[in-house]
């Protein structure tokens, strides 16, 4: 069935290039981009141009500094090579970080088009439960949920889904109930649509704009938070790297390698800091409200 009801294509397609045309005006968009693409790219193309993996054990080449031989950014106590171990750490951090986003932003999606919608005792039960798990601090939920369930990259992101998707489903019940009572949707009921066409087909496309914002932002919190555990031990377990148990590992060797924690710290902010760059200017170039106030 073809959708007649919402907003007229054309008018669609001519705010999408109004979008990115503010989006690529925005030089800290471009700049986060720029960081995101260029980390992804080394992270997944880096361990192909490296002559070592992440598992290489060297024992004569134990700490040796960033730019020694082969060892652009040096080597560990055990003499792995930090470049190999970051990149592949980079490929886990990430991906937890986006299988993470999708996750919750789909649970944070449908909750918040319900309760948005339907509203009534619906949405209130709803809204007073994503209330609940937010009255309890995010990193000790996330904290307690790791200790008692056996680590591993599935089970981190999962983890990290759960604790994520209350912030997208009360930014999409406050959009979808600004647009219930919009011509369109009222044309839908008359024809005697159905709940859930209205609500996924209709309402769905017209909220997406700060859904999308607030995925983003969550690959950069689910990178944060998978850093966290992981540097407190809770997270992903070696000799699989991420870039939070090398940050654990180089706890003690801060004064004789300091690259060891230099690094993957570095690769941590550059990550969530272009994601963060992103997600604001996605905010701004989808905003309507504020290029035409």
């Amino acid at each position: 069935m073809t959708n007649t009801l919402s907003p007229a294509t054309p008018r669609r397609r001519l705010g999408r290039n109004r979008a990115v045309r503010r989006f690529m005006n925005n030089p800290l968009a471009i700049a986060g981009l720029a960081m995101v693409l260029g980390l992804t790219a080394a992270c997944f193309l880096g361990p192909h141009l490296l002559p070592f993996d992440e598992l290489y054990i060297d024992l004569r080449a134990r700490f040796a500094p960033p730019l020694t031989g082969a060892h652009i950014f040096g080597t560990d106590p055990l003499g792995r090579d930090i470049a190999a171990r970051l990149f592949h750490a980079g490929q886990v951090s990430m991906m937890v970080g986006f299988l993470a986003m999708v996750i919750s932003t789909v649970i944070g999606t449908v909750v918040g088009v319900v309760a948005g919608y339907r509203g009534g005792w619906t949405g209130t039960v709803l809204m007073r439960l994503i209330d609940a798990f937010l009255s309890f601090p995010s990193v000790f939920l996330l904290l307690t949920l790791a200790a008692f369930i056996k680590p591993s990259p599935m089970m981190i992101t999962l983890i990290i889904a759960f604790t994520s998707w209350m912030e997208v489903a009360r930014i999409v019940e406050a959009e979808v109930k600004s647009v219930r009572e919009r011509e369109f949707v009222m044309a839908a009921r008359m024809l005697g649509l159905s709940n859930g066409w209205i609500m996924f087909r209709e309402i769905l496309p017209n909220v997406m704009g700060p859904i999308v914002v607030a995925a983003t932002l969550t690959v950069a919190r689910s990178i944060l938070m998978e850093a966290y555990i992981s540097f407190l031990g809770y997270g992903i377990q070696p000799p699989l790297p991420s870039w939070g148990n090398m940050l654990n590992g180089a706890q003690q060797y801060l004064a004789a390698a300091p690259w060891l924690a230099i690094v993957p710290g570095l690769a941590i902010t550059i990550a969530v800091t272009g994601f963060n760059f992103i997600g604001d200017g996605l905010r701004d170039a989808l905003d309507v409200r504020s290029h035409n106030g």
